[in-house]
């Protein structure tokens, strides 16, 4: 699951340090427009989701995982060929929606085999992998630029696909049991739709998701600007990047082992309230707009993606808990959800981080006390949160 995640990481994350060469090539004269390379993925993602998720509850979950696929195979095939940058956009958002397959799925295929806090166990780990490969795929996509041009970074993508639904095809089963699928009818949608409504929490986490996501989308397409423009580290960029996604891997794994203890709501409760309170001390600090040393934005950057890395997966399995009957649907409106609140959301705060970070941190401040208050609004009699794992 981890590893068919993490297709959907290295076709963002590798194509970061190779953004200026592709917007030369395609004739792009604002560097801000490099920035909808990555957010527009995130958009065919969004919508993909609705496609396969319900098409999965009806014909199982690896058939629909391979359709994905062959789409991502398409759209890499016209991000290689195409001279123009509409048409390269055009080609990410459909990489997106090929995409949105194995990501959506591979939840879905989670929450048919467990749940409770031990789902939250395993999607922290599967996470925690997942946010392992951005640690390495700027700096692979650096390496590769280094020898060959921006397409190379496309072919690698390509390849380590293959390989990944090879690994797929041999060795995951089905998870969804035939006399458990839905029939398939032109209301399925429909259908799921009013089920997940039903579902507060499953509602209310799904907004959660979409705050955080976006305020660290802003992050991931402005990353590159950042490092190389603002603070002159083009040569460093990929070392910082990878530092503090180390940072969200490692408090993904302090949750897959404090879960099960402690329970997934209370773990994302404390991270969401350190995850505002960090964001608006910076803002407070630098509200002048004059960025800080490189250090103390580091330090800053680092604690912030510590408390995502407890968000993370516990806000997904907080959403599904309640789905496991429509885990396919579910997983694909949490997702959907989620991702299109996420792109205005980058899309608009990006716009503003052009000679500052501070923008980004008002951003990070923003979503984070929305994502707070939602929890507080939510909040619970203590023996609810105590969720039996079975």
């Amino acid at each position: 699951m981890a590893s068919l995640m993490s297709i959907v990481a290295l076709s963002i994350d590798a194509l970061l340090p190779g953004l200026p060469n592709i917007g030369s090539d395609l004739g792009v004269t604002n560097p801000n427009d490099n920035q909808w390379l990555i957010t527009m993925i995130f958009l065919g993602l969004g919508f993909g989701q609705l496609i396969f998720g319900p098409l999965s509850d009806s014909f199982g979950r690896k058939p629909v995982v391979y359709v994905g696929f062959v789409v991502f195979i398409i759209a890499s095939i016209i991000c290689l060929t195409t001279k123009s940058f509409e048409m390269m956009i055009f080609g990410r958002i459909l990489q997106g929606v090929g995409l949105s397959s194995p990501r959506t799925l591979s939840l879905a295929i989670i929450r048919d085999s467990y749940s409770g806090n031990y789902m939250a166990k395993i999607m922290s780990i599967v996470v925690m992998v997942f946010i392992l490969v951005p640690v390495i795929a700027p700096a692979m996509g650096q390496l590769v630029l280094d020898f060959y041009s921006w397409h190379s970074i496309f072919y690698i993508n390509l390849i380590y696909g293959f390989l990944i639904m090879l690994w797929f095809w041999k060795r995951q089963p089905e998870t969804l049991a035939k006399e458990n699928r839905i029939k398939f009818t032109s209301h399925l949608f429909i259908d799921g739709v009013k089920e997940f409504v039903k579902y507060r929490d499953a509602v209310a986490f799904t907004f959660v998701s979409g705050f955080i996501t976006g305020s660290f989308m802003v992050y991931l397409s402005t990353s590159q600007q950042i490092f190389e423009q603002q603070y002159n580290l083009a040569d460093l960029f990929p070392y910082i990047f990878a530092s503090l996604a180390i940072s969200v891997g490692l408090a993904t794994y302090l949750n897959s082992v404090l879960v099960v203890k402690h329970g997934m709501w209370k773990i994302a409760y404390l991270a969401a309230g350190a995850y505002a309170i960090i964001s608006l001390l910076y803002v407070i600090l630098f509200w002048s707009g004059i960025n800080p040393s490189i250090q103390v934005l580091i330090s800053f950057f680092a604690v912030q993606f510590f408390a995502v890395g407890f968000l993370f997966g516990n806000l997904r399995a907080l959403a599904m808990q309640p789905l496991g009957h429509i885990a396919g649907i579910g997983a694909a409106i949490n997702g959907f959800v989620s991702t299109v609140m996420a792109v205005p959301i980058a899309n608009y705060i990006g716009s503003f981080v052009t000679d500052s970070v501070l923008p980004l941190f008002i951003g990070f401040s923003f979503f984070g006390v929305l994502s707070l208050l939602t929890f507080i609004i939510l909040k619970r009699p203590a023996e609810a949160v105590t969720d039996n794992a079975h």
